[in-house]
């Protein structure tokens, strides 16, 4: 895993690997040998510079610049509603690809709604917007939502509802964030 404190990489690609034009979104392949630099390494997921052009390469894909897939852990859960401390955590490891910052403190995730389907088994509702309702990366983000929730024990489904009312603006930053951003 290469750390978040480190700013940027330069990584041959091992494989040919599937990856994300940033900011349109559009499917790209980063090609076996090629290199990329890592520019930004969080929650899991990176985005790499190839070519001029900015690329967000998934975390099941961390092999492909020889780096570890990263896991959560949530330690022993006791089986029954999922914690809303882990749904929230989860979201917290979930970074826009062009910001340094996760989607919570950013102001993305507009309400979370946990409630059982079944015994045992809960369906996790996620309103969220994005930083532009032309971001190309939406989707990306709205799958990246669903596919770390499901791995949350006990959430047996995912639903992301991407909403443009209220839209999003600056002030919903996190202090820390903005902070971090220089923006405060």
């Amino acid at each position: 895993m290469l750390p978040s404190s480190v700013e940027q990489r330069m990584v041959p690609v091992m494989r040919d690997c599937p990856a994300r034009a940033v900011p349109s979104g559009t499917p790209i392949t980063l090609p076996k040998n090629a290199f990329v630099t890592i520019t930004q390494a969080r929650g899991g997921n990176y985005t790499v510079s190839f070519k001029g052009n900015l690329a967000r390469v998934d975390g099941t894909d961390a092999d492909a610049l020889g780096l570890e897939v990263e896991e959560l852990d949530f330690g022993q859960v006791e089986p029954g509603a999922p914690l809303s401390e882990h749904v929230w955590e989860t979201l917290r490891t979930i970074y826009d690809p062009e910001i340094p910052v996760n989607i919570v403190d950013l102001g993305l995730i507009y309400d979370v709604d946990i409630s059982e389907k079944s015994a045992g088994h809960d369906l996790v509702t996620v309103t969220m917007t994005l930083t532009s309702p032309t971001c190309g990366m939406g989707q990306v983000l709205a799958n990246d939502v669903r596919y770390r929730l499901n791995k949350v024990p006990n959430v047996d489904e995912v639903d992301v509802k991407l909403v443009f009312d209220p839209p999003w603006s600056r002030d919903k930053i996190s202090e820390e964030a903005q902070l971090e951003l220089g923006i405060f």
